[in-house]
């Protein structure tokens, strides 16, 4: 059986939606069975990201009850499957949030790990998606309001019992103005699982609607979604080795290498 992953946040525009993509690509990278479902009902966008924003069959079918799992299944190029939900502001009024969780054992037949990327925020939809979850991935930036927003969801979690496996630091510059990784985990008392770079390669990803994994994979933010995947794994890779040489990148600087 497999494990639902829920991949959330406390607050929007924290690179959740990124992290959620990247991380099944990652996983998927390792020859892993990866499932990614769009679990934000109210504002999907993993099928923008993708090219595909609208598909015969969607997650909104699966959950009233109108098609299947296994019919809602598309399949990556990377073979990765994903099932996308609907733009559809008509189809989403006649939704039930709650009715996620009866999904649970049904999901679980389709892939080794299936990767959900939950509504933002701390609403009935958001919580829905927690509900359904085996274990918790929080993804935040090194800001205090950013921080506050992701130790409330951290407390949810604990109210409903959930195991938050860790969380994921996105946007990091590195410099003096944002806060240090150890005060972020000495505030939310969670452990750190990843930390991924601010990366102009992201919108370029996203411009050519792909993972960055795919299309930059050897960028700073791909090996860095890599380390994550290979932790929870227990996989091998080496981010040193996998850099790019810096040879390569002059030579791309001035148009002499593909």
């Amino acid at each position: 059986m497999g494990k639902i992953i829920v991949i959330t946040s406390g607050k929007g525009g924290t690179g959740k939606t990124t992290t959620a993509i990247n991380l099944g690509a990652a996983i998927r990278h390792f020859n892993k069975d990866v499932l990614l479902i769009d679990g934000n009902l109210t504002t999907p966008n993993v099928g923008v990201y993708f090219g595909s924003p609208e598909v015969p069959v969607t997650f909104n079918h699966v959950l009233s009850a109108k098609a299947l799992i296994e019919e809602a299944v598309y399949e990556h190029e990377s073979g990765m499957k994903i099932i996308l939900s609907s733009l559809s502001i008509k189809e989403l009024k006649k939704l039930k949030f709650e009715k996620m969780k009866d999904l649970k054992k049904d999901l679980k037949k389709v892939a080794d790990f299936i990767i959900v990327d939950s509504a933002a925020g701390l609403g009935n939809e958001a919580l829905s998606a927690v509900d359904l979850a085996d274990e918790l991935i929080i993804v935040t930036n090194p800001e205090l309001p950013a921080i506050t927003d992701a130790l409330k969801m951290i407390k949810l979690a604990e109210e409903r019992r959930k195991k938050v496996s860790g969380v994921i630091i996105t946007k990091v510059r590195g410099d003096e103005i944002e806060m240090q990784p150890d005060s972020v985990k000495e505030m939310l008392e969670t452990p750190i699982i990843g930390m991924v770079p601010y990366d102009f390669n992201i919108l370029k990803a996203m411009n050519l609607k792909n993972a960055v994994v795919y299309t930059h994979p050897k960028s700073n933010s791909s090996r860095a979604y890599k380390e994550i995947a290979a932790k929870m794994l227990n996989e091998k890779y080496d981010s040193e080795k996998d850099k790019e040489k810096l040879l390569v990148r002059i030579l791309q600087k001035l148009r002499l290498s593909k």
